[in-house]
């Protein structure tokens, strides 16, 4: 089981530093700076590893303002997220938003973990979520559900996101049985769809919830409740960019090929800048399951993916 604040989760260039994106590397070690401050105000004291995250400590000659002091003696903190939070706020601004981060790291660490849910049958939801983001010794049996983005029983509360790695011992169910409920969950969710258009090409959004990239688990229920649309002949293109966006293109028409523009466009700038990053590739979903549109970054030169050049040349009109 693992609880993690999920409120805040940006992009490349030459210029930004290579982990705490999308800042500059004088804005991150200024966030570093603020963020060791920060956390010496609440009686902790650390040093940056380099790689995102705060190694802090607890000591008797720091312990921090009564009843603010964290309960565990060393843990790390990750600064990821603050940094895309920070990144586009005011800079005189960030002291503020530093404090009350980790003023709130600080409150989960002493509420410890979210309680066992009451009743798991209502409360699991099925998640997605970033295989490389986690620990590899606490996945455990959760399955991929495309390459990179694991699909994991989860619980709610206040911004709080508990994953049930370990159903059986964590929830005395099995992973067939969280599973279920996470998922019968996930599709009574509803969505807030919009459209992006250019040049008759439109792409839905659906957002309006934490869950709603993890939509793409239920996608069926998507399309039909949401979209309006059964058993689309041709297919659809979906991304799943940041954990509350997931974007859909029903294929009709050689109009998928602009809209897989729009939808690479769209990924690729809300993963890179967004909270909650998941994955920036779009995917092409058909009768024969979820394949990627275009070629992977390790496969030989760029462009469309086999299995799309094909679907574009059914849609292509006989001479």
């Amino acid at each position: 089981m693992i609880t993690h604040d999920d409120s805040t989760e940006r992009a490349s260039g030459n210029h930004f530093d290579p982990v705490l994106l999308p800042l500059s590397r004088a804005e991150a070690a200024h966030l570093v700076r603020l963020s060791l401050e920060a956390a010496t105000t609440l009686g902790l004291t650390g040093r940056y590893d380099g790689r995102g995250a705060l190694s802090l400590q607890r000591t008797p000659t720091a312990a921090g303002p009564p009843g603010k002091a964290p309960p565990l003696q060393r843990f790390e903190a990750g600064l990821t997220n603050l940094a895309r939070l920070v990144a586009d706020e005011r800079p005189d601004h960030w002291p503020r938003l530093v404090g009350e981060h980790f003023e709130r790291l600080v409150d989960v660490l002493r509420n410890g973990f979210a309680p066992r849910p009451a009743d798991p049958q209502t409360e699991l939801i099925q998640r997605l979520a970033t295989k490389d983001s986690l620990d590899p010794r606490v996945v455990g049996a959760a399955p991929e559900f495309v390459p990179g983005l694991l699909s994991v029983p989860a619980t709610s509360s206040d911004g709080a996101i508990t994953m049930y790695f370990d159903p059986e011992s964590d929830l005395g169910l099995t992973w067939p049985e969280a599973e279920s409920y996470g998922l019968r969950n996930l599709r009574a969710m509803t969505d807030s769809v919009s459209y992006a258009a250019y040049d008759g090409t439109h792409v839905a959004m659906i957002s309006g919830s934490i869950f709603a990239a993890s939509r793409a688990l239920v996608l069926d229920t998507v399309l039909r409740e949401s979209l309006h649309v059964e058993n689309p002949r041709y297919g659809v293109l979906v991304a799943m960019p940041v954990r509350d966006l997931l974007l859909v293109h029903v294929i009709t028409s050689l109009s998928a090929i602009p809209a897989l523009g729009m939808m690479l466009n769209l990924a690729g700038r809300s993963h890179a800048t967004d909270p909650g990053p998941l994955s920036p590739w779009v995917y092409l979903v058909t009768s024969d399951g979820w394949q990627l549109a275009t070629r992977a970054a390790d496969e030989p030169g760029p462009g469309l993916s086999p299995r799309f050049l094909a679907l574009l040349h059914e849609l292509t009109p006989a001479s």
